[in-house]
């Protein structure tokens, strides 16, 4: 990815911070961190400066179309082309499935579906302005979940939402593949988040997987940022599950 600009919404913690810490190592020029929380994003903007990343940041409301498209322009007017872009933000909300409300399904359409929707076609709209660079024009990564290949009545909305997202990848992917542009999405099982160890819910994932353990975020980020780089050429619309063998598909 040496030289490459990246843009990674939802980068400010978990996934998308490990996804950029690790592409910066990989010789990305210069890359955005796009989340609503402003006070993670200074946190996570200076310990990438401190790695030796060129970073910039953006705080921005993803779930609504004119603000998710104003903080993907800030990034394009400040890095002039943007290479690749990474969806990692989502929202986890565990609620039994009969009680789910209208104000659940409304928050997680919102970010996990609409949010994912309206970065992706900023950055389409994006690179069919800008000169192509070879074969590929650019490359979209997002993030699911093997949520969305399971039941999950602990938390059928978020499930859903994933669904959806594998969904969208594969139709992105046909209608941008005569443009160069590639598509596609990683799907993990349960990973080392501090959110999973907040919820308290880290062990349960570690006894459910059959190598005994859950993910860290670098070990799904490697996957993310090879789909992401040049090394990539071919594939589009495709889902990989990085689950440990906790499913396949």
């Amino acid at each position: 990815m040496k030289n490459q600009s990246v843009a990674v919404v939802g980068g400010a913690s978990g996934l998308g911070l490990a996804t950029a810490r690790l592409m910066l190592s990989h010789g990305v020029r210069r890359i955005a961190l796009i989340d609503r929380n402003e006070e993670a994003l200074e946190a996570a903007s200076s310990r990438l400066r401190s790695e030796g990343g060129d970073v910039i940041i953006v705080a921005g409301d993803i779930s609504r179309r004119d603000s998710a498209h104003a903080a993907f322009e800030a990034v394009a007017r400040a890095f002039g082309r943007v290479d690749s872009l990474i969806n990692s933000a989502a929202i986890y909300p565990r609620k039994d499935i009969l009680e789910i409300t209208d104000e659940d399904w409304d928050l997680e359409n919102a970010i996990n579906i609409k949010g994912t929707y309206h970065m992706m076609v900023a950055f389409v709209k994006h690179v069919l302005q800008q000169p192509p660079a070879g074969l590929v024009a650019g490359r979209i990564v997002n993030v699911t979940s093997v949520d969305a290949f399971k039941a999950h009545p602990q938390n059928a909305h978020y499930a859903a939402t994933k669904a959806a997202v594998v969904s969208l990848t594969k139709s992105f992917a046909h209608a941008c593949a005569k443009s160069g542009i590639l598509v596609n999405s990683v799907a993990p099982a349960g990973f080392a988040t501090e959110r999973a160890k907040q919820l308290g819910f880290l062990a349960e994932l570690a006894q459910a997987n059959p190598l005994g353990r859950a993910a860290e975020p670098e070990e799904i980020a490697e996957w993310i940022v090879m789909l992401a780089s040049s090394r990539n050429t071919y594939a589009t619309g495709e889902n990989v599950i990085v689950s440990g063998g906790y499913i396949y598909g």
